[in-house]
C-alpha cells in the first residue's frame, strides 16, 4: 500500500495540474456552408447566392448501363468530377422513370421483353401532368440487371469523397419508389427487398438513403427500418409532421412511428435528408409564409433530425436580405454542430498533452469517420501537424462534451511561441473543413479552430 501512495498522489496532482489549466472557449454559431449539412441546389456553377456544401442531381440508368454487365461510367464521373472542382460533394438518384422524359430505360432490356406503361402522369405538382413511361419492375431481366448494376456501382463508388450522400432510386417515378396514382405499376415487396439486399451488400461507407420509412406491416412497401439506410423526406415541409388526420397517415413523421422504434431512432446512426417541397421553396423561411400548406421548418428539422435538403428557391435567383437572414440561422440549426467548451494543455518533457472537450450543439451526429489533427501555427502558417486519436461519428445532441486525449511530440519543434490549434479536414482534397461553433474558428489560419498559446 505504501508503495502505492507515490503513485497516487503523482497521479492526482497530475489530474490537478490539467483541470487548472483548463481554458474555457466561447461559443459562437458555426458556419453556414459546414461540410455534407445545409441546403442542397441542382448542380451548377451559378448556384453562388447562399452558402452551401453540396449539388444534386439526377442521372438516367439508360446513360450508365449498356449491357447486364457492361456499363458506362463517363456519366458519372462528368457530374462528381464538375461538383468537386466546386470544392463540393456531391448528392444525386439513378432513375428509371421521370415525367416528360424518354429513352431512359436500357434498349437492351425492352430488346429483350420488358414490358414499358406509357400513361399521363397526373402527380407532377405544382408542373403540369406528363407522359411517363414505368418498366415492368417484375421483369427477370430488369431485376438481374438492377442487382448487377449496383453491385459493381458500389465497388466502384462506395467511400469516393466526392460523393456526400446517395439516394438509392431506381424503382418508381423520380426514383422516389413510389408510382402514384397508379400504384398497381410499383415493384412488389420482393423486388424492393432485391434491391436493397444489393445496395447493402454494395455500400459499407457511403450513406444510402430511401425514400420512405417502412415497418412489417407498411402497406406496399418492404420493411426497411432495421436496414442499414438513412431517408430523405421529399415533401419536407409539406407532408413531414403529423397532423393527426387520417388523410395524411402518409406524411414523413407518421410513417416513421408506423414504422416502430427502429425507424423512429435510425437518425442517430443514419443521416436523414430530403428535399423541401417545391410549392415551399424559399418561402418556407419567410416569417409567415403566405401557403398555409406550409409547416413550420424548425419543427420539422427537430422532429426529423434532417441534415441535409434540396431547396432550388433560395439559389433560383438572390434572395431577398431577411428570407436568406432567417434561412441561415435555420441552416446552422441543421445536422450537427461541434462545439469545443474547453481545452486542457499540459506541457512534459519535449511532449504536449491535451484534453479536448467536445460537444454536439446540432439535430444530429456527423456520419462520416473523418480525422481531426491538431496544428501549430506561427504568423498564421502552419509549421507542425499532428494526428488526433478523436472521433466525431456517434457523438449525438445532448450527450456529455466527448474528451479527446492526445498528445503532440514536441521535440523537433524549435523553441518559440505557437498557436495550438485543431481542424477536421475534409475527405475531398478541395473541400469545405468542418468549422466549429467557436468565436476562434478562423482567427489565427483558415480551416483551423484556434485553441491556445503554448510556449515550447
Amino acid at each position: 500500500m505504501n508503495r502505492l501512495l507515490p503513485l497516487l498522489l503523482t497521479f492526482f496532482l497530475t489530474l490537478n495540474v490539467v483541470a487548472d489549466e483548463r481554458i474555457k472557449l466561447e461559443y459562437a454559431p458555426s458556419a453556414v456552408a459546414n461540410p455534407l449539412k445545409g441546403l442542397v441546389p441542382y448542380a451548377s456553377d451559378t448556384n453562388v447566392h447562399f452558402p452551401h456544401s453540396m449539388e444534386f442531381n439526377y442521372v438516367g440508368f439508360a446513360d450508365l448501363v449498356k449491357g447486364y454487365d457492361e456499363f458506362d461510367w463517363q456519366p458519372m464521373e462528368d457530374l462528381l468530377n464538375e461538383i468537386a472542382w466546386r470544392g463540393h460533394q456531391a448528392v444525386f438518384r439513378i432513375y428509371l422513370e421521370y415525367p416528360a422524359k424518354t429513352n431512359i430505360i436500357p434498349k437492351f432490356l425492352i430488346d429483350d421483353g420488358l414490358k414499358v406503361h406509357k400513361y399521363l402522369n397526373t402527380n407532377t405538382q405544382p408542373f403540369p401532368p406528363a407522359t411517363v413511361e414505368t418498366p415492368d419492375y417484375e421483369d427477370k431481366n430488369l431485376r438481374r440487371a438492377l442487382k448487377n448494376f449496383i453491385a459493381v456501382f458500389g465497388k466502384k463508388y462506395d467511400g469516393d469523397p466526392r460523393i456526400g450522400f446517395i439516394t438509392a432510386g431506381l424503382l418508381g417515378t423520380w426514383g422516389e419508389w413510389h408510382t402514384y396514382p397508379k400504384e398497381e405499376l410499383f415493384a412488389s415487396k420482393t423486388v424492393q427487398a432485391e434491391v436493397m439486399d444489393a445496395y447493402e451488400a454494395a455500400f459499407k461507407i457511403t450513406p444510402v438513403l430511401l425514400r420512405y420509412p417502412a415497418g412489417e406491416d407498411t402497406w406496399g412497401k418492404a420493411s426497411n427500418a432495421n436496414r442499414p439506410f438513412g431517408y430523405h423526406d421529399d415533401s419536407f415541409a409539406w407532408a413531414t409532421l403529423d397532423t393527426g388526420k387520417e388523410d395524411d397517415d402518409w406524411f414523413y413523421i407518421p410513417a416513421l412511428k408506423q414504422a416502430g422504434s427502429a425507424a423512429m431512432e435510425k437518425w442517430k446512426t443514419h443521416p436523414i435528408g430530403g428535399e423541401i417541397r417545391p410549392e415551399a421553396w424559399g418561402k418556407v423561411f419567410d416569417e409567415k409564409p403566405n401557403n398555409k400548406n406550409i409547416q413550420n421548418f424548425r419543427k420539422c428539422v427537430d422532429q426529423t433530425h434532417a441534415s441535409w435538403l434540396m431547396d432550388s428557391g433560395l439559389f433560383e435567383k438572390k434572395p431577398h436580405k431577411e428570407r436568406k437572414r432567417r434561412a441561415e440561422t435555420e441552416v446552422q440549426h441543421m445536422g450537427y454542430e461541434f462545439h469545443v467548451p474547453a481545452i486542457s494543455v499540459l506541457s512534459d518533457n519535449g511532449t504536449l498533452k491535451i484534453q479536448l472537450e467536445l460537444e454536439n450543439r446540432g439535430v444530429a451526429p456527423f456520419y462520416y469517420d473523418w480525422k481531426p489533427e491538431y496544428g501549430l501555427i506561427v504568423d498564421g502558417k502552419i509549421v507542425k501537424t499532428s494526428a488526433s486519436q478523436g472521433a466525431l461519428t456517434g457523438l449525438l445532441p445532448g450527450d456529455q462534451p466527448r474528451l479527446w486525449s492526445d498528445t503532440i511530440d514536441l521535440s523537433d519543434v524549435p523553441n518559440g511561441h505557437y498557436q495550438l490549434a485543431v481542424r477536421v479536414p475534409n475527405r475531398l482534397p478541395n473541400g469545405l473543413p468542418i468549422r466549429f461553433a467557436n468565436t476562434t474558428q478562423d482567427q489565427h489560419a483558415d480551416g483551423w479552430l484556434s485553441l491556445t498559446l503554448i510556449e515550447n
